[in-house]
């Protein structure tokens, strides 16, 4: 089998030296392969056999879980330290959640690569992960209808919308709990730019989204975040 770009999106230990390893491949999707001996190699190839870390790989096997036989490492890790890190990890988690397995999609790959290399630019940059959430529900078939009202109007700035999944925006009285402003909608869509205020709302909303295709449980790296940082955001 050819080499193919891919990502580590998660990895655990399994049996005495190897890993599990959830990858994303640019044309092969989400796939689970088994790295035999790869945490014996820590220094060779299991050492850089982690997530944000360009890779070019190759697998064999027929079953639902591959054995992978070549991975290279063709850059550096794209994200090292700091909140970034938290960052990252919550668009593995979103993958690893939303995307079925062996399910490709090369768009979402170069969303998912971009992501992260707008990431380790710009460091913690929400406005780019409410951009990411917006698009990987596009990609996945759940796309959003931030432009129009549910009654076919546009999405106006200076005007408060209430926003329902699956109908859209409607108008909401300028005090209405729980609305939100136009811009907000504007600039998830990418019709306006941010300012904190804009991502105060949009972060809001966008909680409220991932959360009914996610579910209850709760994202590990949030929580992570959290703990590490001392933040209820």
């Amino acid at each position: 089998m050819s080499l193919e770009p891919a990502f580590v999106l998660s990895r655990r230990p399994y049996s005495n030296s190897s890993l599990l390893i959830e990858l994303f491949a640019v044309h092969s999707g989400r796939l689970a392969v088994i790295a035999r001996g790869a945490r014996a190699q820590a220094g060779k190839r299991g050492g850089h056999l982690q997530p944000f870390v360009p890779l070019e790989v190759a697998w064999n096997g027929r079953g639902e879980v591959k054995t992978l036989t070549q991975a290279e490492a063709t850059a550096l890790p794209l994200l090292q330290q700091g909140e970034v890190l938290f960052y990252g990890y919550y668009l593995n988690e979103l993958l690893l959640r939303l995307l079925p397995r062996h399910d490709p999609s090369a768009e979402l790959f170069v969303l998912y690569a971009n992501s992260l290399a707008g990431l380790s630019r710009e460091g913690g940059s929400e406005a780019l992960l409410r951009r990411f959430e917006v698009d990987l529900l596009e990609l996945l078939g759940y796309a959003l209808n931030l432009h129009l009202t549910e009654a076919g109007e546009p999405v106006q700035a200076g005007l408060r919308y209430h926003y329902r999944l699956e109908q859209g925006a409607s108008l909401a009285p300028a005090a209405s709990a729980e609305s939100l402003p136009g811009e907000a909608l504007l600039a998830l869509a990418g019709k306006l730019p941010w300012d904190s205020t804009l991502l105060t709302s949009a972060r809001v909303l966008m909680r409220r989204v991932m959360r009914h295709y996610l579910g209850e449980r709760p994202l590990q790296s949030r929580e992570l975040f959290r703990a590490i940082y001392k933040r209820k955001d």
